[in-house]
């Protein structure tokens, strides 16, 4: 038969080699370089939605490029200081202290660490007085101060060279050599990616199987709702805007106008004494409070709120609720509910969740 003739499988065998030929020219004609793989936000279904910075949009490589970073003392001029040295993870990435001493100068700064988390809803600045617009140029600020990280930003982009890690990540996520651009680009993805909308508050909210809050838990929301919603709005528990809340009576003009709040920035004299209400979630482990840290308790912030209010020219209106005069009542009762309710927005879930830890 033919298929046994010799002279026939040279031909075939020919025509075999030019067909896996030419497929592999196609193959290598087609294939595409890597490129980081775009991220989505698994945004929790009560929260609104999110949408993502078009000049720094998210990848899987980018956010686990800042987490590494977030966590490297490298980023301070003596290469012992993290973000995560002032931002700790299982305190909702707080420090727990009023005012830290623990940067380079080992001067105790002025006010105290924020929070990080659900950051990627802050449109209206950052800082308590909103001095930074973004994210990217938020890590500016402790990465360069004297009483922060106090690091020379040259330095670090040719210490960050001298990693090959480093090196070969940089080029992945941001197709060029590291710039001090990328390291906060960087940074700024991780924290955006810090979403807490786990907490047993949420399930009940969501409607999950199972998840229910007791009679004094909503009794604790029904006094929230109706006592600090003013402020602490919306499903993430801060309208992301500034208020002068009595803390104050007076506001000095020294330490470039730290304690003037927002009006250091805007230079709108109805900006006086006004710092960013931060959310409610997660508050019962990210004591102290305030802008400078002064109540050590939540004890003392809801006291402050019934009887410890300070007029001022600036003071929000809001807080005129106790028939007209400056003052929020709430009786001993009503604070244990709110309390016990405000214990339900904690999200043990997001303060041990891996993703967000300590690399290895």
């Amino acid at each position: 038969m033919r298929e046994n003739d010799p002279r026939f499988y040279f031909p075939a065998l020919m025509l075999l080699l030019f067909l896996f030929s030419s497929c592999k020219k196609d193959e290598v004609i087609t294939e595409r370089s890597p490129a980081p793989t775009p991220v989505k936000l698994e945004v929790p279904g009560n929260f609104p939605p999110f949408t993502d910075d078009v000049d720094n949009p998210l990848t899987r490589e980018g956010i686990e490029l800042g987490r590494i970073l977030f966590y490297d003392a490298r980023l301070s001029g003596n290469n012992k200081i993290s973000c995560a040295s002032c931002h700790r993870q299982d305190i909702g990435f707080s420090d727990g202290v009023a005012l830290t001493a623990i940067g380079v100068s080992g001067k105790h700064l002025e006010r105290h660490t924020p929070i990080l988390f659900n950051l990627a809803w802050a449109k209206n600045g950052l800082f308590w007085d909103g001095g930074s617009t973004n994210l990217e140029s938020q890590a500016l600020g402790p990465l360069t101060s004297a009483d922060e990280m106090n690091q020379n930003l040259t330095e670090l982009e040719a210490e960050l060279k001298a990693i090959p890690d480093y090196v070969k990540r940089f080029n992945f996520v941001f197709g060029r050599e590291i710039r001090t651009a990328d390291v906060i680009r960087a940074l700024a993805q991780f924290q955006r990616a810090l979403i807490s909308g786990g907490s047993r508050y949420d399930h009940y909210k969501r409607g999950e199987t199972g998840a229910t809050l007791s009679d004094l838990e909503l009794q604790g929301l029904s006094l929230v709702n109706a006592k600090c919603r003013s402020c602490h709005t919306g499903e993430l528990f801060t309208d992301d805007d500034f208020h002068n809340n009595g803390i104050d009576s007076s506001y000095p003009d020294d330490l470039e106008g730290l304690f003037q709040g927002r009006f250091r920035i805007s230079f709108n004299p109805a900006d006086m004494g006004k710092f960013k209400t931060p959310s409610l979630r997660n508050v019962l482990i990210t004591a102290p409070y305030m802008h400078d840290g002064r109540f050590k308790t939540i004890d003392e912030v809801l006291d402050h709120y019934s009887v410890g209010l300070k007029s001022s020219p600036t003071v929000d209106m809001l807080l005129y609720q106790n028939g007209g005069k400056l003052g929020i009542p709430i009786t001993a009762s009503e604070k244990e509910a709110i309390k016990v309710f405000l214990a339900t927005l904690t999200d043990q879930n997001f303060l041990y969740d891996g993703k967000f830890a300590r690399p290895n």
